[in-house]
């Protein structure tokens, strides 16, 4: 089976299904938006701009008198306009007699439509949104209310057709389709349509304001043939002036911004919504499941043909399958005016071509005598020779086996290498790994990995072997042996003290080979290997050189003399478990278990008094040294009042 294909096409689907990439497929729409739109208006539609040049011709601050608007209506009566539309909220009431003449050039006219909005309100007591409705005296005159609002894409740009019942766009074409019945497809628009944008700002055909005011002298001779039968729309259109403020609200990006840069009038984005919808023309999207359907065979195409992986036919393949799918977006776009999203389809095709040639060129890489070699270098030769004779072992998986794991780390290492030439450190550093790791193999230990100067190894797996942790703590006992002559050897040529932490615990983990299918490795995980580790680290506590768990010390304890040193709960462990280190002392042993136990039993005085009594017996001895100034900065600070016998210690 092809996994890594059928990984990288669901991978791929599973991103198609973010938001984040719902961005990616807008930019795609608006690409084939601007690609299709025909950049030129062919219905009667035209825009009286409410912009610069009326403002300083007609040298009034906005609002202007309504019965200027009054005046504006009476004209396009006379010319024969359709309707009227003002992208222009009339909520508040003006001075009575410019309200009586707007009013009654409204109900001489007949189909106006005044914009209503909504408007958030916070008081005190409440949070809500608001409609705002045109003034009830012009209602009463014969206009209708469209609520001009509209709905934001999560990048700020307008697109999608506002689906209200009261929406501009659905009372304009009502209006319209009762002075010309037939001629509107329909009055109502999909829940998932977009607007079919004819073009960028300014396609559709304006006409400044304030010519509308005298047209016999500011117009063509022709201007009423020019406006007879249009969907004629009034708004702002400003661009720069001392009231752009009051219209910065009314400006959109849409999917033409990135061209020029350039925001889109309010009133235009009406226009554009009444000449998507006035012929049925608006971009309805797919469904999901036709959506996640196209793109799932496509990617399943992807899969079948790159399965026998060849660099050249999968090459004009996946260009193939990309090719098809952005023409098949295409031509549904452009002549059904239906949206299928397909940039999660195109991202499958490249992951899964991505993945698919990686896993060919991996596989191509692997060799069974490479893989032999490589576990030659962490396992003992009777190991390897049993995988080579059984090459199935190399499956990718692990089992459940009760291991016991050694760790180790050089002490001060990174100190130690800034003293020294590089070459040297690498020298000595290989020394080290080598010897140390001959001595875990003599004793039957798997090397699993080094990490930097430190070493993991564990017994027990591949092979079950009999006294595993026997085998450990003996192998730990005999590195630190050949440590001390390494350290003294050190000292003498380079100048330099070498010293090494081992920590050795027994637990339940995952062993095999872990990793992925072309690349993985003989290793072991799991709970127990992170607290070998973290005994390694213990040692700096005390001043030891070898720690053992209680699992590890109980297996051993009737062959190896050992010390108890303490009870530690380490960092992420809520239970404390007993360590202790391998001592030839039996002496120093007894003293210390009894001091140990006053310091349990939380009998400060007499617990610190038998640990100053070992460390003057044992001035070498660093657990007692570590004791006497733990219990002496306890007396500083005060004794601990809830006292379980066990000792947290905070770092790893």
């Amino acid at each position: 089976m092809p996994w890594a294909g059928i990984g990288a096409a669901a991978l791929a689907l599973l991103i198609a299904a973010t938001p984040a990439w719902r961005g990616v497929e807008l930019s795609l729409y608006d690409l084939l938006l601007r690609h299709t739109a025909p950049n030129r208006v062919d219905l009667p539609v035209t825009i009286i701009g409410i912009d610069e040049e009326s403002f300083a011709t007609i040298g009034l601050a906005w609002p202007w008198p309504r019965s200027l608007h009054a005046r504006v209506v009476d004209t396009l009566r006379e010319a024969g306009a359709a309707v009227v539309v003002f992208d222009v909220v009339f909520a508040e009431p003006g001075a009575p007699l410019d309200d009586a003449a707007f009013a009654t050039a409204i109900e001489r006219f007949g189909a106006v439509v005044l914009a209503a909005d909504v408007a958030y309100s916070e008081t005190g007591s409440t949070r809500q949104w608001l409609r705002v409705d045109p003034l009830a005296r012009f209602i009463e005159a014969g206009a209708v209310a469209g609520l001009a609002s509209v709905e934001l894409d999560r990048d700020g740009a307008m697109r999608r057709v506002p689906g209200a019942a009261e929406s501009m766009w659905r009372q304009t074409l009502k209006a319209f389709d009762a002075r010309y019945p037939g001629v509107v497809e329909s009055h109502a628009a999909e829940a998932n349509a977009h607007i079919r944008y004819l073009g960028p700002p300014h396609t559709f055909p304006y006409i400044p304001y304030h010519r509308l005011l005298d047209p016999d002298h500011k117009l063509s001779a022709n201007w009423r043939d020019a406006l007879r039968d249009n969907i004629v729309l009034i708004g702002r259109n400003l661009n720069a002036s001392t009231e752009v403020g009051s219209a910065q609200t009314d400006m959109f990006h849409t999917p033409f911004f990135s061209d020029g840069r350039e925001l889109m009038p309010g009133v235009e984005i009406q226009a554009n919504l009444i000449a998507s919808l006035i012929e049925g023309r608006a971009i309805r999207e797919a469904s999901r499941a036709s959506t996640l359907a196209t793109a799932l065979l496509i990617a399943l195409a992807a899969i079948a043909g790159m399965r026998r992986w060849r660099l050249l036919p999968a090459t004009l393949l996946g260009a193939g399958l990309i090719a098809a799918a952005l023409a098949l977006q295409t031509l549904l776009f452009a002549h059904t005016s239906q949206w299928l999203p397909l940039g999660g389809a195109v991202l499958a095709v490249l992951l899964v071509y991505l993945s698919q040639g990686g896993q060919a060129y991996l596989v191509a890489l692997r060799q069974r005598g490479e893989i032999t070699r490589a576990f030659g270098m962490y396992l003992a030769p009777a190991l390897v020779e049993q995988i080579a004779a059984h090459p199935e072992q190399l499956k990718l998986g692990g089992e459940r086996r009760e291991l016991t794991l050694l760790f180790t780390d050089l002490a001060g290492f990174t100190e130690i290498a800034e003293s020294m030439e590089v070459e040297q450190v690498a020298a000595l550093l290989n020394r080290h790994l080598s010897e140390m790791t001959a001595i875990v193999m003599a004793h039957g230990g798997t090397v699993d990995k080094f990490i930097g100067d430190a070493i993991m190894a564990f017994w027990n797996a591949p092979l079950e072997m009999p006294d595993p942790e026997l085998r450990a703590v003996n192998a730990a006992i005999a590195m630190q042996a050949r440590m001390r002559a390494l350290h003294d050897e050190t000292l003498a040529r380079h100048g330099v003290a070498l010293s090494m932490r081992i920590g050795v615990h027994r637990g339940p983990c995952i062993v095999g080979n872990l990793g992925g299918d072309n690349r993985f490795d003989f290793t072991a995980v799991g709970d127990a290997v992170n607290l070998a580790s973290r005994l390694e680290g213990v040692n700096k506590v005390y001043g030891t050189t070898i720690l053992l768990s209680e699992t590890v010390a109980e297996a051993v304890s009737a062959t190896t003399p050992l010390r108890e040193i303490d009870t530690l709960r380490v960092k992420g462990k809520q239970q404390g478990i007993k360590v202790y280190t391998p001592c030839i002392d039996p002496a120093l042993s007894h003293a210390s278990a009894e001091a140990l136990a006053l310091y349990r039993a939380g009998d400060w005085t007499s617990a610190r008094d038998a640990w100053r009594q070992a460390a003057a017996q044992w001035p070498d001895d660093p657990v007692a040294a570590t004791f006497v100034a733990r219990l002496e900065q306890m007396a500083n600070n005060g004794w601990p009042l809830d006292w379980d016998g066990v000792t947290t210690l905070d770092s790893k």
